[in-house]
């Protein structure tokens, strides 16, 4: 049986970490290929209204965007001490692009992957309508099997007890 390729959409959260280690209670397989994918979004940047105005600071946008390099390298390395602890076989993938579902979504294309486990937190309907979710951007637009994993405690039949 040739190896499987899981890609695991990856954001820092305990939502994602959560989907992480459900992905290895439940479906890991030790021949897996497993690709954490991160794709950095620059909250501070986007989300701070001076970043938005015209005629901003070259030097202050730099720093923030300095800042949110160095929140993305702890992250990407605490994404490979995962991999490490787990002992999984896989690697760690940065991506780039505005709106983080459709570069995950294309990636797990075309890496061909087997399927794709992402965590989800839970928004609201009416919150979700108005910001969007990644995890029911992956559910509706990926062409392979999607586990989305609802933070929350384990159940007895999912931790073997």
């Amino acid at each position: 049986m040739a190896n499987r390729k899981a890609l695991i959409a990856m954001d820092g959260s305990e939502h994602s970490e959560y989907a992480f280690n459900w992905y290895m209670q439940n479906l890991h397989r030790p021949d897996d290929d497993v690709m954490l994918v991160f794709c950095a979004e620059y909250h501070s940047v986007s989300q701070n209204p001076v970043s938005l105005m015209s005629g901003i600071d070259p030097h202050m946008l730099a720093e923030m965007i300095q800042q949110e390099e160095k929140h993305v390298a702890v992250l990407l390395k605490k994404f490979h001490e995962m991999l490490q602890e787990a002992g999984v076989k896989g690697q760690v993938i940065r991506l780039a692009g505005k709106n983080p579902g459709e570069v995950i979504v294309q990636k797990a294309n075309d890496e061909d992957v087997d399927f794709l486990v992402t965590g989800t937190r839970g928004l609201g309907r009416i919150r979700r309508t108005f910001v969007g979710s990644v995890s029911d951007f992956i559910l509706h637009h990926a062409h392979m099997p999607v586990f989305v994993c609802r933070h929350g405690k384990l159940d007895k039949h999912q931790t073997g007890h």
